[in-house]
This record gives structure tokens, sequence and C-alpha cells, in this order.
């Protein structure tokens, strides 16, 4: 199973696309067909017992009038006119009489025989052997007389069938005929009564609506009863009579039959109904071809628009492939006309949508390629002009010492604080080769800063710090607070002509250290705070502004670092850092410091 999952996960969309179609198709006809043969197969049994209710319905009809034939044999055999003709018959001696009682006895017969629908004729045979008919007037061969009248013999009175008649009555029914006298019947035999029964109408008459080319065959388990000529084989009704359901599909030698069976209770008698099963299902086989032959156009028209369906996909898809692989394999000149060969025209959808993401996408890539290009010559440009001015610096400090030995030679204390504070500070700023320092040596930076400040503003400026000892070996990025406490005295110190004071604090908070620099200067709108936050107005110091140093401190310390500036008109600015509590000796310092 988890090879065929894995062989399925690696085929491509075109061929998951046909294979669940059709999967899905197959399992829909796999339902349909199982659907349709229950329906089908509930519609047959009700075919075959409604097949088989009008056969037992058929076959009590005859059934019924074969007991009418048997009632008029009875009826005949105690009619006392005929009775009397028969005893008269038994005594008379001489032709002439004999031959008058013969036709009266005809007569009698020739009144019940004329009303009577399926009598073919009567037969009245004397204890001589000799025969009296009404009706049709064909005879019986003397072997048959015998034997019909053995039958009677045997039955003792009681109604007989006899099955081997001739082809026009198959059917017999045979009654021996006693004496009857005052009521009662008497062991005096006067002869047989034989009716030949017309067993084709019977069964016409009660077979009203046959189906087409449909057939009743009427066997005693030996031989054919009705009809006198059958097209089913001796074996083949052998075969049916051993089924044990009343109905079913039977393969007879003249093809495929519904065969519906009722037993008599009557006569012990089967009665076979046989349909042939084409022309009785004909419609229904109809409809399950039909079906299939639509199911099987509709698969095929399925899987050939799932195919072009997933052609559509998969073709922009594949082309959209093959430009990205042209581009992997750096060919740069051509990304514009990759990303607009063969696009499709419709946007709207999402492989459209992926087409023109792509050309935009290698639109931006040409652009950035272009830009750093630019970037590059800048920078390439940069790093000559600063080759180029690597000799200033060294010339300034140089000139700074000089300044700094005439005025200690000149007793100018005050100069010479102020020159050496510069020149400690400019080292401080053009030496970047440390990204981080610790918060003593920024607080030196600080301090040379204000140093030369008090010599411009004397007592104005008010300048003091409240350190906790222990945050001093803590890690801060370099340059974080003396433009803080120069954007103080620009905005807090310079407007105002009265004495300002600005003041450094630093302490500890569990793993964080926190600094503010704060000021009792006119303070800001918060307007005003919001467009100096985001960098819209220009610091009028060295210009690293608040902006800069707050993405600073998040890009270095991430969530956990973060500057809040508050302000209100009247009351004074204050710059708060909190910032994660590093060490100097942390190596995760030194590996940030070397990044």
């Amino acid at each position: 199973m988890r090879k065929i999952k894995n062989a399925f996960t690696t085929l491509p969309i075109h061929h998951k696309t046909i294979l669940l179609i059709g999967l899905l198709m197959l399992i829909s006809f796999t339902f349909y067909v199982s659907v349709l043969g229950y329906v089908f197969g509930i519609y047959d049994r009700q075919i075959y017992e409604k097949s088989s209710q009008v056969l037992n319905m058929s076959s009590v009809g005859i059934e019924n009038q074969l007991r009418e034939i048997s009632n008029l044999s009875f009826k005949v055999m105690s009619d006392e006119p005929l009775q009397q003709y028969l005893l008269q018959l038994e005594k008379a001696e001489t032709g002439y009489e004999q031959n008058g009682l013969r036709k009266k006895i005809t007569n009698r017969l020739v009144a019940y025989a004329g009303s009577e629908k399926y009598v073919y004729s009567m037969i009245f045979i004397d204890n001589d052997n000799n025969v009296m008919a009404a009706g049709n007037r064909e005879g019986i061969s003397e072997s048959k007389q015998r034997e019909l009248v053995a039958l009677a013999q045997q039955y003792s009175g009681s109604n007989a069938w006899y099955t081997g008649g001739d082809q026009q009555a198959r059917l017999l029914s045979v009654r021996q005929v006693k004496s009857f006298t005052g009521g009662a019947f008497t062991l005096e035999k006067l002869g047989t009564l034989v009716i030949r029964v017309r067993l084709d109408r019977i069964v016409q008459d009660q077979m009203q609506h046959p189906a087409e080319d449909s057939q009743l065959l009427i066997t005693d388990g030996r031989e054919v009863i009705y009809p006198t000529e059958s097209t089913v084989s001796k074996s083949e009704i052998e075969s049916e009579l051993k089924r044990t359901q009343p109905y079913g599909i039977a393969m007879f030698e003249q093809g495929r039959n519904f065969v519906a069976r009722a037993n008599s209770p009557y006569t012990d008698w089967v009665y076979l109904y046989m349909t042939p099963f084409d022309q009785m299902f004909k419609q229904i086989q109809f409809v399950k071809q039909l079906v299939t032959v639509i199911f099987i156009m509709i698969f095929l028209a399925a899987l050939i628009f799932g195919a072009k369906f997933s052609r559509s996909i998969t073709q922009p898809i594949a082309q959209l492939i093959k430009k990205m692989r042209n581009i992997e394999k750096g060919d740069l000149d051509k990304l514009e006309e990759a990303a607009l060969g063969n696009v499709p025209v419709s946007s709207q959808n999402e492989v459209g949508l992926l087409h023109r993401t792509f050309k935009m996408m290698v639109q931006r890539i040409r652009e950035l390629i272009d830009e750093n290009y630019a970037k590059q010559l800048v920078i390439r440009e940069t790093e000559l002009k600063a080759l180029q001015a690597q000799i200033n610096p060294h010339f300034l400090y140089n000139t700074l010492e000089s300044i700094n030995w005439l005025a200690k030679v000149q007793k100018q204390h005050q100069i010479s604080e102020m020159v050496e504070a510069l020149g400690f500070l400019l080292r401080s700023s053009v030496n970047m080769s440390e990204k981080w320092i610790t918060l003593e040596r920024e607080l030196d930076i600080v301090r040379s800063y204000v140093t030369i400040q008090h010599t411009r503003f004397e007592e104005r400026l008010d300048f003091d710090m409240d350190i906790a000892p222990e945050v001093g070996t803590a890690r801060i990025p370099k340059l974080t607070l003396q433009p803080l406490v120069e954007n103080a005295i620009h905005y807090a110190l310079e407007p105002s002509i009265e004495p300002c004071r600005i003041r450094i604090r630093a302490r500890a908070d569990g793993d964080h250290v926190v600094i503010e620099v704060e000021d009792d200067g006119p303070g800001m709108t918060a307007e005003f705070l919001e467009q100096l936050q985001e960098g819209r107005i220009q610091t009028r110091g060295q210009g690293i502004g608040l902006s800069n140093i707050k993405e600073r401190i998040r890009l270095t310390f991430g969530d956990e670092g973060e500057m809040i500036m508050s302000s209100n008109p009247g009351s004074g600015t204050v710059v708060s850092i909190r910032i994660p509590w590093i060490r100097e000796d942390d190596d995760d310092v030194q590996s940030d410091a070397r990044r």
C-alpha cells in the first residue's frame, strides 16, 4: 500500500487527474450497476411472482373445468332414463330390441354432449363391447377400448383421467357405469362411459392474454398431456421438474426461457408456463445495454475532458518551470524576455496570476540587480575616497596634539581640556571597528562631548549622571547615548535662555539594563514627537537620529530591546532604553561584534 501511495504521489498532476477521474467514474459505475441490478432484481422477482400467480389462476381454472367434466360423467352415469335403458339392454333378447335401446342410449348421450363446450364426444361401451357415440363419431381402436375398460374397472365407478388419447382429444374421462336402483348403487356393471375432452379449448379459454410466443405445457411427470406436439424434450422437462423454486430461467434447445411451475392438487399434474426470456425481457435488456453504452461514452468523454482540463493547468506550469530552469542557469540577460513570453491571456485564474507574479518577480529581480550594481559602484567610489582621505584624521589628531601642547605651555587649562575631549570624541566616533563597547566607555564619550558643550554654554548646562556601579560593564552598541544627549542640548537647552538640566540614569532590572536620558526643557507635542521618532524631522546634531538609534536597538536585540520616548509641552523629555544585560566577557557579544 505504501508503494502504491508513493507511486501515486510521484505521478505528474496530469496523470493524477486522469487516474482520479477514471477511478471516480469506475466507482460511480460500480455503484450504479449495483443499484441497477438491485432494482432490476426486484422488478424481475415481481414479474416472476406475477407470472406464477397468473399460472396458478389459469391452472385453477383448468382444474375447475376438469371437475366439471368429472361431474358431467357422474351426471350421465346416474341419469335415470339412461340407467333404465342400460338395464333393459342387459335383459333384451332380440337384436331388434337391442338396437332400439342402443339408439335411445345414443340419443341420451347426444342430449348431454351437444350442450357441452369442452366435450369432443361421448362414448359408451357396453358389456358386450358394443360402442355407442355422441358428438364426433371418430372411433376408438379395440385395443384402446380394452385399456379404457380395464382402467374404469380399476377405479370401480370413480372418475379416471386417461392421457393417451388421439391428437384431437388427448385427454379422456373414463368412468365405470353401475346399476342405480332405489337411490343406491349396486355392484352390477352396466358398461364404461368415455368422455373425450377438448383440453386445448379449455386452455385457450383460461389463458385469456398469454404473452407473445409463450406456451403452456401440462405433464403428469411421464409424458406431455398438453400440447399434443411439444417442442420441449422429455429430458428438458425432467430437468425442469427437479427445480426447487417455482420459477426461474431454463435453457432449452430452442433458447433461454422463463419458466413458471404450478402443481395441481387435483390431478397431480404439473403446469409449466414457458416464455422466451429474451422476448420477455428485451426492453429491460435494451435499457441495460443502452445504459452501459451511455456510461462508456460518458467515461471516455470524462477522460478526454479531464485530460484537456489537466493539460490546461499543467502546460502553463510546465512552461513556467522551463523558464525558471533557464533563469537558474544564470542567463540573466533574458529575464524579462522569458517572463513576457507565452503569458496566459487571462490573469483571473490561479495559473494566470502565477505567471503574472513570476513576471513581476523577474522585473523586480532586474531592478534589484540594477540597484545593487549601482550601489556597488557607489561603494567602490566611496572606498576610493576613503583611501584618499585616510591621512586627514591623522593630520587632524597631530594638529589637536600641537594645540593641546601650546595650551599647556601657555597655562590655558580650559583650552587643553576642550582639545583633549575633542580628540577623544573624534577618535571614538571615527573608529568604527568596535560595534559593542561597555556602558562606562559610552559614558566617557558622553563626558567628552559634555566637556566641549560646557565651554559653550557654561553654567546653563547642568549635567549629571546616576549610574549603578554593577551595570558599568554592560555591553551597549557604540554611540547610543551621545546622540541622545546631543538632541537634548539642541531641543531643550539651545531654544531657552534658562539653565537646563540633563541627567543620565542607569540601573539593573533583572536580566535587563534600563538607561534614561532626561531633560527639563520645554518638551514636545505628541505630533512633533511622532515625526521625530519616525525620522521625518532631521536632527541638528551629527546626523544620527532617534529613528536610527531605535532601529539599531531592534536589529541588535530583537524583541528584547526597546526605546521609548515620552514628552509633554512644558514638562521636559525622557528617552528610556531597555536592553538585555550582556556582560563584557559573554561569547555571544563577541560573536555579534564580529558579525
